[in-house]
């Protein structure tokens, strides 16, 4: 039995992976979100819910306390600051296992005509997740970073990975295959240990996604 505080936990991601260590594995969750009523209706002896916001350091540092594994489905324009606080939280609290949520092509590792849309109809969003990332790879945590493709909310789990210096796959990936890598991830304290993970359905190459 694994102990997870998920962070961001009323995300799309978050809500589906939260689904699955409830229905899959023993695992005890935390859930942090600036707005607990967003969860409420997860009901279980296994989910604690801590309203905090992720920048507010002491309370993210309480929250960590007795944790195995952190998993941060974290956004917005300070998502840098988000990954400072973060990493000094972890620090004071002694915790190592991080899983962070990222975007495809923050090392411009997208490549052709996609990579060239991606990165127009990004533009400085990429910039910011890059900086956040870099606060991690440059840290000594045992991160591991998901860049995914572009999400769909396909019911299907079905994705392949890249790694951090290869060109990306595919244009896209559903949100329940993230959530299924996270569960993965946070069950094995070996995988993934200081890597940044390109995410992509299989055989979906193309300008831009399908879907769009």
């Amino acid at each position: 039995m694994t102990k997870v505080l998920i962070l961001g936990a009323a995300g799309q991601i978050a809500r589906l992976a939260e689904q699955q260590f409830l229905a899959n594995t023993s695992d005890n969750l935390t859930l942090y979100l600036r707005n607990s009523n967003r969860v409420a209706d997860l009901q279980s002896d296994r989910v604690t819910i801590i309203d905090g916001d992720t920048t507010d350091e002491a309370k993210l540092t309480l929250a960590m306390a007795d944790q195995d594994v952190v998993y941060a489905n974290l956004a917005g324009q300070n998502i840098k600051q988000q990954a400072q606080t973060v990493l000094r939280a972890m620090h004071a609290s002694g915790l190592k296992r991080l899983i962070w949520i990222s975007t495809l092509g923050i090392y411009n590792e997208v490549p052709g005509k996609f990579g060239q849309w991606n990165n127009a109809t990004l533009g400085s969003y990429l910039t910011r997740y890059y900086d956040a990332a870099e606060v991690l790879e440059n840290s000594d945590l045992d991160y591991t970073i998901i860049r995914p493709a572009w999400l769909t909310d396909k019911d299907e789990i079905d994705y392949e990975t890249t790694q951090r210096n290869e060109p990306f796959k595919g244009t896209e990936v559903s949100r329940k295959s993230i959530a299924a890598l996270v569960v993965k991830l946070a069950q094995d304290s070996t995988s993934g240990i200081r890597t940044s993970l390109g995410v992509n359905k299989p055989n979906t190459d193309g300008d831009k996604p399908a879907w769009y």
